[in-house]
């Protein structure tokens, strides 16, 4: 809980330092709204990141270890190391947030500007309360002409960085308002499609397992 108070506090000035380009803008520049639903009956979404970059990145491949960035956003629901990186890196134009909690059923739209050699869109945001679980869209192109939109069907994946031990105390949030992030404990290693809350630990599976997917996503764009 400690974790995610701080982020969402220091969110805005994290997202001033994010709005200014690595390029610059072309006549082909325009906006995305993205839209994201939680269609879990219990879980809650932690900020939700997108990003639109160029062709060619994705912040994970199934089957292979998560990044650091990766780790801290679904172990913590600390989005801005993987934003830092994807701006440092010069392949992104741009990276928004909401800034808040998505409960289950509730939709968010982001604003996220695009040009001509920066369509292609990646969204993340933890489920909580799990211990590694996220949903993404990892790297797709978007929509080229004003008013056309893509859906994408996410479902929960396991980052595979923290054990599923399913413990508040390891567990961020205000269900169980634990610490986000081990950097000692060992997961499985990979990144793999989670296989929901199993009543293990503190968590009731009746109240908090899912069935995917778990988040809707829609890329519009609208200028």
């Amino acid at each position: 809980m400690k974790r995610i108070t701080r982020f969402l506090l220091s969110i805005g000035l994290i997202f001033i330092g994010l709005s200014a380009f690595a390029v610059q803008a072309d006549d082909k520049a325009g906006v995305y709204a993205v839209t994201i639903t939680n269609l879990t009956r219990g879980t809650t979404l932690t900020p939700v990141m997108v990003a639109t970059h160029k062709r060619g990145v994705q912040i994970f491949q199934l089957g292979e270890a998560a990044s650091t960035g990766l780790a801290a956003l679904a172990e913590g629901g600390d989005i801005e190391p993987l934003s830092a990186r994807l701006m440092n890196s010069g392949v992104a134009y741009d990276i928004a947030s909401n800034g808040e909690l998505l409960a289950p059923g509730a939709s968010t739209t982001i604003m996220v500007k695009m040009a001509r050699h920066f369509r292609h869109v990646t969204v993340a945001s933890m489920l909580i309360p799990t211990n590694d679980a996220f949903i993404a869209v990892n790297g797709v192109k978007g929509p080229k002409k004003r008013h056309h939109q893509k859906v994408i069907m996410s479902p929960a994946y396991d980052a595979g960085s923290e054990p599923n031990d399913e413990l508040c105390a390891n567990i961020p949030g205000p269900a169980c308002g634990g610490e986000g992030g081990s950097p000692d404990a060992d997961g499985e290693g990979y990144v793999h499609i989670h296989a929901g809350i199993q009543g293990i630990g503190d968590l009731v599976s009746a109240d908090y397992d899912w069935r995917n997917p778990t988040a809707r996503i829609v890329i519009k764009r609208v200028k």
